[in-house]
């Protein structure tokens, strides 16, 4: 079954010769926009036959090719993207004999879209510089549907020049690209992103839970505050599945917890205080142990029932 990749409207950009190394829920969605957008775009993907699989659905497109590492992928790219599931999982497409700088050409650019930690940001921004290449740290949020719609929202570390280069070609599936700041200021703002969202489903999750002990009708109700100083894209776009128990969205506890990691790590270094995202990571903990660990991160709603 081929993962959909809705075609939208994209800006008209000069063509540009791309890679993209790691083809998961959202990896394989972002880079068919950059095929449809118009991009030259080499794949490489750990399972080989998911590189294939894409292939063959944007063969239509002409712009669709795979290679067998991230250096052959990477070999003429003006840019390279890559979205892959941890720190270690960067390092091994990054570094080593067969990653992905050995392979890029002078002055290409490395734009990373994992949700990894500030500090291999930057180490990967250092590595790449001693090879007269560029990084960008560019974690992204809209989840699945928005991987699917071509409309993340890209929290981007780096260089203003380099950005500027990027930010045309990386609109292909991107609702809004924006530079936060130095290297490793994207992977902060997405830290700061999964606190709110961690606290806002929490709280989505008691006041369901008691709307429907309370014996009110609780699509009525969501429909009614969400028109008020409640609302929030968690109320609008998952209230409801929560309050019908559907959790199959893409976006999963263990990911999370994960992310969560990452912030807990980096608020040891900074000193913040994060009781309430301590608490929430522990309820998370809870729907793992119930199994719900690739459920929607909305599940938390299952604890109280």
């Amino acid at each position: 079954m081929s993962t959909p990749i809705n075609s939208k409207t994209y800006d008209p950009t000069p063509s540009r010769q791309v890679a993209f190394l790691g083809l998961g829920v959202m990896g394989y969605p972002m880079a068919g926009h950059l095929a449809l957008a118009g991009h030259s775009v080499t794949v490489y993907n750990r399972t080989p036959a998911k590189s294939e699989a894409f292939c063959a659905q944007l063969a239509a497109t002409g712009r669709a090719q795979r290679a067998d590492t991230p250096a052959q992928a990477a070999a003429h790219a003006d840019i390279v993207f890559c979205c892959v599931g941890n720190d270690d999982d960067l390092r091994s497409v990054v570094l080593g004999d067969t990653g992905a700088l050995v392979g890029m050409k002078p002055d290409a650019v490395f734009v990373d879209h994992t949700t990894a930690s500030a500090t291999v940001a930057r180490e990967l921004d250092a590595a790449a510089r001693a090879r007269g290449l560029h990084f960008i740290d560019a974690p992204v949020s809209g989840g699945e549907a928005g991987a699917q719609n071509g409309l993340l929202t890209v929290m981007c570390g780096g260089d203003e020049a380099v950005f500027d280069k990027v930010k045309p070609v990386a609109m292909a599936f991107s609702r809004a690209f924006t530079l936060m700041g130095a290297s490793g200021a994207g992977q902060l703002t997405k830290m700061v992103n999964q606190i709110c969202i961690a606290g806002l489903v929490q709280g989505l999750s008691e006041a369901i839970a008691f709307g429907q002990r309370a014996g009110l009708d609780i699509e009525q109700v969501l429909q009614v505050i969400g028109k008020g100083a409640a609302q929030s894209w968690q109320m609008d776009n998952r209230g409801a599945t929560m309050a019908q128990d559907k959790f199959n969205f893409g976006f999963a506890v263990d990911w999370m917890r994960k992310d969560l990691g990452l912030v807990f790590d980096e608020a040891k270094r900074n000193g913040a205080r994060v009781p309430v995202t301590a608490l929430v990571d522990q309820f998370y903990a809870d729907v793992q142990q119930m199994g719900g660990g690739r459920w929607d991160t909305s599940s938390l709603i299952k604890r109280l029932k």
